[in-house]
C-alpha cells in the first residue's frame, strides 16, 4: 500500500496567497517596496560603514557584513515571489526548490551565527575596554565573518539533500509563499517524526545554539555593569542588536521549533515574512535611528551628495 501510495512528484505548487486573490495588485506593491527598501536601505549602510572614516571599528564592520548578508537573503526568495504573484505561476521544479531552499538555510544559519558574532563584539566591547582594540583586531573579525558563512554551508546542504532524497507522497501543494523545510517536510512519505528530526535539530544547532550564546554575552555585560546607569547605557548601545534579535529568532525558532499540531499554515507564513522579510527591512531603520553615529554619517553622505548635485547642474 505505502508503495501505491507514492507519487513521482516532479514540480510543486506554491498556493502562497491564493487564499487572498483579490489583494494580487496590493501585494504586489507593497513587496515590492519592501525589497527595494532592503536594497536601497542596507545598500546605503555598506556603503557608510565601508567608506566613513568614523565607522571603521569591529561593529560597523559586522553591520556592513550584516547587511550584506540581509540582501544576498532576500534575494533567495522575494524575487521569485513577485514573479508568482504577478504572473500567477505557483509551480516550482524539484530542482529550482531545491536550490532555494539551500541558500535560504545557508543564508539564514550564517545569519544566526553573526548575530551571536556582533553580541559578542558588545560583549568584549562593554566588559573589556582596554583590550577591546587587541582582541578585536581586523584579523580576528574577518575570520569571524569568514566562519560564520563557512560554517553553515556542508549542514545547510547537508538537510537540503536530506529533505529531498526522501520521498513525497500525495499532493504537490506547497502551502507556503516559499521553498522552506517544515512545509516541505509536511509532503514527505514515512513517519512524519521522523523526517522532521533533522529539521529540529538543524533548528537547535543554528538557532538554539547562536542564541544562547548571544544570552550568555549579555548576561555576562549585565553582570559586569552591577549599576542601573551603566545598565541603561549599555542597553542604549545594544538596543540596536537586540531587537534584531527578537524580530529574527523569535519567528524563527517559532516557526521551525513549535510542532506543527500548534500552529496554522497561515501563521507558518506569516513567521516566515518575518523572518525572511520584517527582519531586513527594518535593520537599517533600526540601526539607523538608534545609533548617533550612523545618523551623522548618513547626513554626511546625504550632504555630500547634494553638494556633488549642485555643481552637477553648474
Amino acid at each position: 500500500m505505502a508503495e501505491e501510495n507514492l507519487t513521482d512528484i516532479k514540480e510543486f505548487i506554491l498556493l502562497g496567497f491564493s487564499d487572498v486573490p483579490n489583494l494580487r495588485g496590493l501585494l504586489f506593491g507593497i513587496f515590492v517596496i519592501i525589497y527595494v527598501s532592503i536594497l536601497a536601505g542596507n545598500g546605503l549602510i555598506i556603503i557608510i560603514t565601508k567608506f566613513n572614516p568614523a565607522l571603521q571599528t569591529p561593529m560597523y564592520f559586522f553591520l556592513g557584513n550584516f547587511s550584506f548578508l540581509e540582501i544576498c537573503y532576500t534575494s533567495v526568495t522575494l524575487p521569485r515571489m513577485l514573479t508568482d504573484i504577478w504572473t500567477q505561476r505557483k509551480n516550482i521544479s524539484l530542482a529550482t526548490c531545491a536550490i532555494q531552499l539551500g541558500f535560504f538555510l545557508i543564508l539564514g544559519g550564517t545569519e544566526c551565527f553573526l548575530l551571536a558574532v556582533m553580541a559578542y563584539d558588545r560583549y568584549v566591547a562593554i566588559c573589556k575596554p582596554l583590550y577591546y582594540p587587541l582582541i578585536m583586531n581586523y584579523k580576528l573579525c574577518v575570520q569571524l565573518v569568514i566562519g560564520s558563512w563557512i560554517t553553515a554551508i556542508p549542514v545547510q546542504a547537508g538537510l537540503t539533500y536530506q529533505i529531498f532524497s526522501l520521498p513525497f507522497c500525495g499532493s504537490n501543494k506547497l502551502n507556503h509563499v516559499f521553498c522552506d523545510a517544515p512545509p516541505l517536510v509536511k509532503l514527505t512519505c514515512g513517519h512524519n517524526a521522523f523526517n522532521e528530526f533533522p529539521v529540529y535539530a538543524n533548528a537547535a544547532l543554528f538557532g538554539m545554539f547562536p542564541f544562547l550564546l548571544i544570552l550568555v554575552s549579555y548576561l555576562k555585560i549585565i553582570n559586569k555593569l552591577p549599576s542601573a546607569m551603566g545598565r541603561q547605557k549599555a542597553f542604549s548601545t545594544c538596543s540596536s542588536h537586540l531587537m534584531v534579535v527578537a524580530l529574527f529568532f523569535g519567528s524563527g525558532m517559532i516557526s521551525y521549533l513549535l510542532p506543527k499540531s500548534k500552529k496554522s499554515s497561515r501563521i507558518d507564513k506569516i513567521l516566515s515574512l518575518i523572518y525572511s522579510t520584517v527582519t531586513p527591512v527594518f535593520n537599517p531603520l533600526i540601526y539607523s535611528l538608534r545609533n548617533k553615529d550612523v545618523i551623522l554619517a548618513l547626513k554626511k553622505y546625504i550632504l555630500n551628495q547634494d553638494y556633488r548635485i549642485f555643481f552637477f547642474y553648474i
